[in-house]
């Protein structure tokens, strides 16, 4: 059977090698149970895709390309070599060795009758196709979501950003004082969610991994509010009680000196205590600290985010990822109706649903033939 694949960059997997610049998460170790929860509305529909294409799986092939991987202190697993060119050499390969051609610089257009079409003229006449255009997010590394346009006949959930940051309002002194500053050892919470790390402080807004753990929530929050508000916990090492006796100590001294000595606040943690303050929040300064009120205004530009929530509704497809209204043609990753956290989840559902497309592109044919 001859594959080819289109690419619309100069070179293929300009997306993985980005995902692995801080080292490559490529799936995740902890149960299934669990792991196909992070998945949320979703979770259900990816469950079989997942138990066909599990985390072992994903593993088992990285080691078959030469690239073993390690399951880090977290859970989260990596290859042994901290990198994604390794692997995506060794991929591309294979796929050469089995004569799978590559088109590159090949951007598609629409349909010309039957045929795929393409910005150059080229048309590609195809028993089974695979859509794997992307989600929105990163755009220059060739995912724009320009696709949506290209199946106006296609229910398609609204293209949105996930596992991003988000905009707020700060003082100009804020800004001066503290963009680009960690809040480290923190938990912040939102819509009755909790999650513990570091948040990170921009000049237009916040961005770290709390921050994107906490995502969804405070974007759905905020398309239905016009505001989401996040809570922050700058101590929650210590329970109200202690941290009450601790300020208790500090009697006339100045506020930055209590937070700083007595409550033990970082200097950016200060900032943001006093920032509240000098915007109207009248809570106590215990609460101040353990509920700190942060009013996000609105996501980052979905170019900005980690990755796309929305895409092709999973109605518009059958169990074989094959889009109901154009037999023969499948679709697969993140330009489906799922989103997931970081953490090696993002990548699996791309290999997993890749999968499910290919073995529905061969029972295709097979039932065509």
């Amino acid at each position: 059977m001859a594959v080819t694949v289109f690419e619309r960059m100069p070179s293929v997997g300009r997306k993985l090698l980005m995902a692995g610049r801080g080292g490559l998460n490529i799936t995740h170790s902890e149960a299934p149970e669990r792991f196909s929860a992070r998945y949320g509305l979703a979770a259900d529909w990816m469950v079989p895709w997942l138990a066909a294409f599990p985390p072992a799986a994903t593993r088992d092939w990285c080691a078959g390309l030469g690239q073993p991987t390690f399951i880090g202190s977290s859970g989260r697993v990596f290859p042994t070599a901290m990198k994604s060119s390794p692997l995506l050499r060794a991929w591309i390969k294979r796929l050469e060795d089995l004569r799978v051609r590559f088109v590159t610089r090949a951007t598609w257009t629409g349909w010309n009758q039957a045929s795929l079409s393409f910005a150059d003229g080229t048309v590609c006449n195809a028993d089974a196709v695979v859509l794997a255009l992307g989600g929105a997010s990163w755009p220059r590394l060739g995912a724009d979501g320009s696709w949506t346009a290209l199946l106006p006949d296609v229910g398609i959930a609204p293209l949105r950003p996930a596992n991003c940051g988000f905009k707020v309002e700060w003082s100009a002194h804020l800004i001066e004082r503290f963009a680009g500053t960690p809040l480290k050892r923190i938990t912040l919470s939102c819509a009755g969610k909790t999650v513990p790390g570091e948040m990170i402080i921009t000049r237009g807004g916040v961005e770290g991994g709390a921050v994107y753990a906490l995502s969804a929530p405070a974007r759905e929050m905020i398309a239905r509010d016009g505001t989401a508000t996040l809570q922050i916990d700058l101590r929650p090492d210590l329970d109200a009680q202690t941290l009450a006796a601790r300020l208790a100590v500090g009697g006339r001294e100045s506020l930055t000196n209590v937070l700083r000595k007595h409550a033990g606040l970082s200097p950016v943690a200060i900032g943001l205590v006093q920032e509240a303050r000098h915007a109207g929040v009248t809570l106590p300064l215990i609460d101040l600290i353990k509920f700190l009120p942060l009013r996000l205004v609105a996501p980052v530009d979905l170019s900005r985010a980690i990755s796309t929530a929305g895409g092709i509704r999973l109605e518009e497809l059958d169990d074989g990822l094959m889009l109901r209204r154009y037999p023969g043609v499948f679709a697969a990753g993140e330009m489906l109706d799922w989103e997931a956290p970081t953490g090696g989840y993002l990548l699996q559902a791309c290999l997993a649903t890749g999968m499910a497309a290919g073995d529905g592109v061969l029972n295709w044919l097979t039932r065509s033939r």
